[in-house]
């Protein structure tokens, strides 16, 4: 099944929450009303008061400006709106320089274990040699359950025991890395929300540690957010931002939501890419985003 529909079955609920509303207003004029009902319904969707302002204004702006006269018009330039919104950054990998460190940030329970899993069976597939790191050394059992993926996925793993310093761990596997000539590895960190500092401090020195084992390599540091917590999945990514410095977002859980538009909203605020989207359970639902089949998709 191909990304356009896996998308489709992933928005359905979204579609369910707002797609009626979408051909209501593609049926009608070009007015008032149709603006005020458009910012209704991009709100539904989650994108959020401002963006949906803004959305609305932009595209009242480009009808006037190319003078379409009905909804159905409309449609399209919404479309390359959206389009534009979401294409931001490079929505690949940078793998250029191996090992490529990818680490891997977010609160417990948004699926950062599971994503991890999913992308090394993905990259596996695609003739890339991984390894996995188990950063996060606080949770009980957090290192098991990465054991469990890289049996999964036939990838190697490195670990230490629990409470251990994940900065120590990342040092091994970046030494593992470079003798087995791995070509990305993989890096899960603790899903604590603790005070800014604190996650500061955390990942600026497990940063020097790749710094210093591997200098050069390419790098990624990836928000997991969880799509069925909406705004306040946004509030997470602000914080996450200002700490860390993200150079992508995955939004798992997106099969899950009725408010699809959360996607639109945090590449905006974050101005960082969305690299995959999780739309199920199994091994190859984590995907490769796609703004273009997204927003053909969510419309």
């Amino acid at each position: 099944m191909g990304f356009f529909e896996k998308i489709k079955q992933g928005l359905a609920r979204t579609k369910e929450n707002i797609g009626h509303s979408f051909a209501e207003l593609f049926a009608g004029e070009l007015n008032d009303d149709f603006y005020d009902q458009l910012e209704e319904t991009l709100i539904l969707s989650d994108m959020g008061v401002d963006a949906a302002l803004e959305i609305s204004g932009e595209l009242r702006r480009r009808c006037k400006l190319d003078g379409v006269k009905k909804a159905a018009g409309a449609r399209e330039i919404l479309k390359d709106i959206l389009v534009g919104l979401l294409n931001i950054g490079l929505p690949e990998l940078n793998m250029e320089n191996t090992p490529a460190v990818c680490l891997f940030i977010g609160v417990n329970g948004v699926g950062k274990t599971t994503t991890i899993g999913k992308l090394s069976a993905k990259l596996k597939a695609d003739g890339r040699k991984v390894l996995l790191c188990a950063g996060d050394t606080f949770r009980a059992a957090a290192a098991d359950q990465l054991s469990i993926w890289a049996e999964r996925a036939g990838v190697d793993i490195i670990r230490q025991h629990e409470g251990a310093d994940p900065a120590a761990v990342v040092f091994d596997a970046c030494s593992a890395a470079k003798a087995r000539k791995v070509d990305a590895v993989l890096v899960d960190t603790a899903g604590r929300l603790h005070n800014k500092q604190n996650l500061m401090n955390e990942l600026n020195k497990i940063s020097r540690v790749i710094d210093r084992e591997c200098p050069g390599v390419s790098r990624e540091t990836l928000l997991v957010l969880d799509a069925t917590t909406g705004q306040n999945g946004l509030v997470q990514a602000r914080q996450f931002q200002e700490s860390a410095g993200l150079t992508g977002v995955v939004l798992t859980k997106l099969d899950g939501t009725a408010k699809g538009g959360i996607v639109i909203a945090i590449a905006r605020e974050l101005g960082v890419p969305v690299k995959f989207i999780g739309v199920g359970e199994g091994v190859d639902d984590l995907m490769e985003f796609n703004a273009e089949e997204f927003v053909e998709a969510l419309l």
